[in-house]
């Protein structure tokens, strides 16, 4: 997500309540799966693109991995440090807007999921130029053949769901403008804010123009991870591959 006040403003203001979410419930069956389609050694290093409340990092730290978690929202990054000490795990919490951060020493293997950091931009902001940096960025960040999992909102859902009076959806950009609340009760005001949506062969070819080599493409909803074709109501779209070169 573009770093304005507008985007760090909500989430600080979401952090103490974002863990109430029904998707943030199936974090040690999500940290299963990872491991295994990641192929993941003890003592890998893994950069976390943003982590959000830390609940991927501290579970992945709690497993013997490295772990960098980066977030443009420094409210959620306190969520996720008190996690981190209460599960006494070492992990470096990063305050880093995702367009523009790249790490200094590379990292053996890269997730960025349910939807943290990819597809959402200001009303006025470049969605395209946006995702782009991300994903440039994540490649410049991971060792050569270095594994990359990314999970973002199934686009296929989201247009048949558009109403045909719907004047936020835009059919030459894929874009549609929003207004959300994130599911998260506790915190006022919702934000509106701009989603690229990507349909499956449109986000393979954007993140082969990134550097990556796409090996799967599967279901991707939070809680429902597995290897099995993207459904067109499946609520995220779950992208696999490695680093070229």
């Amino acid at each position: 997500m573009a770093g304005t006040n507008q985007w760090e403003d909500f989430y600080d203001r979401h952090a103490p309540f974002y863990d109430r979410g029904s998707f943030t419930r199936h974090t040690a069956v999500e940290v299963d799966f990872l491991e295994d389609v990641l192929g993941l050694a003890k003592g890998t290093t893994i950069l976390d693109v943003g982590c959000g409340t830390g609940r991927h990092s501290v579970e992945l730290a709690r497993r013997g991995y490295g772990v960098t978690g980066i977030d443009l929202s420094a409210g959620m990054l306190d969520e996720a440090r008190r996690k981190a000490v209460e599960a006494r795990v070492d992990v470096e919490f990063v305050h880093a807007d995702a367009t523009e951060f790249v790490a200094p020493n590379p990292f053996d293997a890269v997730v960025c999921l349910c939807g943290s950091a990819f597809t959402m931009v200001d009303l006025g902001g470049d969605a395209d130029a946006h995702d782009r940096a991300i994903l440039r960025n994540i490649a410049a960040s991971l060792n050569p053949g270095g594994p990359f999992m990314l999970t973002t909102p199934n686009g296929y859902r989201r247009i048949r769901e558009v109403e045909a009076d719907d004047e936020g959806f835009d059919p030459v950009t894929m874009t549609q403008v929003r207004e959300d609340d994130f599911r998260v009760k506790g915190a006022e005001g919702p934000m509106r804010y701009k989603e690229r949506l990507y349909i499956v062969p449109e986000l393979v070819a954007l993140l082969e123009e990134c550097g990556f080599a796409v090996e799967s493409v599967w279901g991707g909803t939070a809680g429902r991870w597995g290897r099995r074709p993207v459904e067109l109501d499946e609520i995220e779209v779950m992208v696999v591959g490695r680093r070229r070169g």
